[in-house]
């Protein structure tokens, strides 16, 4: 019913950038918040970045300072630019939204993840 549609994954070298989107379409009534995760090889799933509804930001600490979230509310749309990247940035990032649904449904939706890989 929801579904998210994510890009802007590739190669890049150490200290390059890139940016990510991710679109939601479907039955939305609302996004009460969005955020990137990744998952390195051989490593757990982490919060990279989050926005929510209210516009408030988080990210983890490694990424501080060198990414940074964003929206367009109009677009329903997620952005993540990435400056400064790193090798242990390596990983597939996924995008997630937390979306209430015109039926009052509201949960977690998932992207199909999309690979950066950072060379060294």
């Amino acid at each position: 019913q929801v579904q998210l549609v994510e890009s802007g994954g590739g190669l890049v070298q150490a200290g390059g950038s890139l940016r990510l989107s991710c679109a939601a379409s479907g039955s939305i009534f609302s996004i009460n918040a969005m955020g990137w995760y990744r998952q390195a090889p051989g490593k757990q799933r982490e919060l990279v970045a989050r926005i929510t509804s209210g516009g408030s930001t988080n990210y983890v600490d490694s990424v501080k300072g060198r990414f940074t979230i964003s929206r367009d509310n109009a677009k329903n749309t997620v952005y993540l630019q990435m400056n400064s990247l790193k090798p242990e940035d390596t990983a597939v990032y996924y995008c997630n939204a937390d979306i209430s649904s015109h039926n009052g449904l509201r949960r977690n939706y998932w992207g199909q993840g999309t690979q950066v890989t950072v060379s060294s």
